[in-house]
């Protein structure tokens, strides 16, 4: 009996096998990869990565197409853990085979994530970025956009900036609504994400205050940025910090943004 769509889940199926191919060879899968899928849907990439992998876990919330799976594939090939991507611990996958946690990154995750959740799921996986090789998602391009926009850019905004400053990320090719069966009303795309190495990854003092600013000024993104920190302005040392009170939040780069928590966190900011 063919799956039926729901849109509770944000379910688009890929089903475009040009697009398949050209998502699986951006991801490059080797056979010992420990490698997560999120969302393996009716299995339009599971089956060309277990073509290549040893071993696949994926992670699948619908009941029914969960069972379709572990009808599919035994448990030897793929691990399934059926639950919502947002309340999993991702730790426990990266030493799913073994029961232990490598110390090395070496989790590789990828999946069409629904749209509806996507945001939020971004945040939940940044947790475990240090045990993350790299990260292949389809998203809402809109979302991409977002995702790898530079300051000034109209897109620019929190999700660019708490990404950018845990991830190299590269927006690989767009995909049209034709490739998934039904077809979303917007365009996708394909990133790619990968953390920071240890030497290049700046970790804020106080990651909470960094979170806290970030969400803060863009509520007020047409402010100035005096304007839009509010109370937390005059605790600034803006000559020190080299920042001009008067610029828009949209204007300011990574770097400014982990200088301005780094002296809040300083300044007792809770």
């Amino acid at each position: 009996m063919a799956h039926q769509a729901r849109k509770r889940f944000g379910q688009h199926f890929l089903s475009d096998e040009s697009v398949v191919d050209a998502i699986v060879r951006a991801i490059d899968p080797q056979a010992d990869d420990c490698m997560v899928e999120i969302g393996p849907g009716l299995s339009a990439l599971t089956a060309p990565l277990l073509d290549r992998l040893t071993r696949l876990v994926a992670v699948e919330l619908d009941r029914d197409l969960a069972q379709r799976l572990r009808a599919r594939w035994g448990a030897d090939r793929l691990q399934l853990v059926e639950a919502d991507a947002l309340t999993v611990d991702f730790s426990k996958l990266a030493g799913s085979d073994t029961g232990a946690v490598s110390a090395a990154p070496r989790l590789r995750i990828v999946g069409n994530l629904p749209y509806n959740i996507s945001t939020p799921l971004l945040f939940h996986l940044m947790q475990w970025a240090d045990q993350v090789q790299d990260q292949h998602f389809m998203l809402q391009r809109e979302v991409i956009d977002r995702m790898v926009a530079r300051p000034g850019d109209s897109q620019y905004g929190r999700l660019s900036v708490m990404l950018q400053a845990r991830y190299r990320m590269v927006h690989l090719f767009d995909v049209p609504p034709d490739a998934f069966d039904p077809p979303p009303k917007v365009m996708s795309a394909i990133v790619r994400m990968r953390p920071l190495a240890a030497d290049a990854w700046r970790k804020p003092v106080d990651p909470m205050v960094f979170d806290r600013l970030v969400a803060r000024v863009f509520e007020h993104r047409r402010k100035m940025i005096r304007g839009s920190l509010g109370d937390w302005a005059g605790r600034l040392d803006w000559d020190a910090l080299g920042i001009a009170n008067t610029v828009r939040p949209q204007e300011l780069s990574v770097t400014q943004f982990l200088d301005m928590a780094d002296a809040l966190a300083a300044a007792g900011t809770a």
